[in-house]
């Protein structure tokens, strides 16, 4: 069945997932309108207009553009609570007020699927804004894709300089389906058309099985023809790590956003990025729909062989 395009407002369309989102949109023939901040690189975004990114600015922008849709994949970059909450939920509920007052009749959201198991600030403003979307009067979509192939390639570098590769505990205490910027963006604008992706929560993972961080590392040696070398971190560490932090936060705000910055990587570093069951208390591989046809495999030998960058920018953490 052919759909007809549509007039799509999207948010954060600078990001990686953004860009990846905007290229699916204009090849499903959307008409894309893309508000950023004043000064963003908007290099190859004809739709980009730069503004201020308030609740009247998007409303006229989206009633001049007679948008029909919103997607937002806008995130906070660090994940400390006050960027989470400005970010997270309050970007979002503006935009969300601006689509309401607009007569925008579908929003779909990029979210993440860590949400199912929330222990951080991020994850709690992510939440607070899911509910006031569901409660919203018009179609929506939540996404919440597992793990990104740029948060999977932070050791290339280590690599490279000829140094082990790092894993906590023994790399297989998490497991995930990562899922390619293309291949997700895709997925994005597929709620669009697709009545089957409306109105759900939709957790989602790139194809094949679900892969631990001991298997990423051999990827990875295999991508730069080295044998597997590995070193143990224990979790414990990163604990000791945190509880020194969380103190001295108690009078430095500066300390307190890396005790939480600490909390973070623990999470990612003992939870799965995979669909949870509640009822059984486990992480469920086989429950987790697989989407594309992008590999973590095949995006491993393009940065080996130097066909892509690393694009990680702040994100970096090795």
């Amino acid at each position: 069945m052919t759909h007809a395009p549509k007039s799509v407002m999207l948010l954060g369309a600078t990001g990686t997932i953004g860009r990846a989102t905007a290229k699916a949109l204009v090849a499903a023939g959307h008409t894309v309108t893309a508000p950023v901040r004043k000064g963003a690189d908007v290099s190859a975004m004809p739709f980009a207009v730069q503004t201020t990114l308030t609740q009247d600015a998007l409303l006229s922008l989206m009633r001049a553009h007679a948008c029909e849709a919103v997607i937002s994949c806008i995130a906070s970059r660090s994940g400390v609570p006050q960027e989470a909450r400005a970010i997270d939920h309050d970007l979002n509920s503006a935009a969300l007020r601006a689509a309401l007052g607009a007569g925008v009749t579908q929003f779909v959201l990029l979210s993440a699927i860590c949400v199912q198991k929330p222990k951080l600030a991020f994850q709690q403003a992510k939440l607070a804004f899911e509910a006031e979307l569901q409660a919203a009067p018009l179609t929506w979509s939540i996404v919440r894709p597992t793990a990104f192939f740029k948060s999977l390639s932070g050791q290339l570098n280590r690599l490279q300089d000829g140094k082990p590769f790092l894993l906590f505990g023994d790399g297989t205490l998490t497991a995930c389906k990562p899922i390619s910027n293309d291949d997700l963006g895709r997925y994005l604008v597929k709620c669009l058309a697709d009545e089957t992706l409306q109105n759900r929560i939709l957790p989602i993972g790139g194809p094949g099985p679900a892969i631990t961080p001991r298997a990423q590392g051999e990827m990875l040696f295999q991508a730069l023809g080295q044998p597997p070398r590995f070193k143990q971190v224990p979790v414990g560490l990163m604990s000791a790590i945190i509880a020194a932090l969380a103190t001295l936060g108690k009078v430095s705000s500066r300390l307190r956003d890396k005790a939480e910055l600490a909390r973070i990587g623990r999470y990612y570093a003992t939870e799965s990025m995979l669909v949870w069951d509640a009822a059984a208390g486990r992480y469920d591989a086989d429950a987790t729909p697989e989407f594309g046809t992008e590999t973590l495999a095949d995006h491993y030998q393009r940065l080996a062989r130097g066909d892509i960058a690393d694009d990680r920018g702040e994100h970096a953490v090795f």
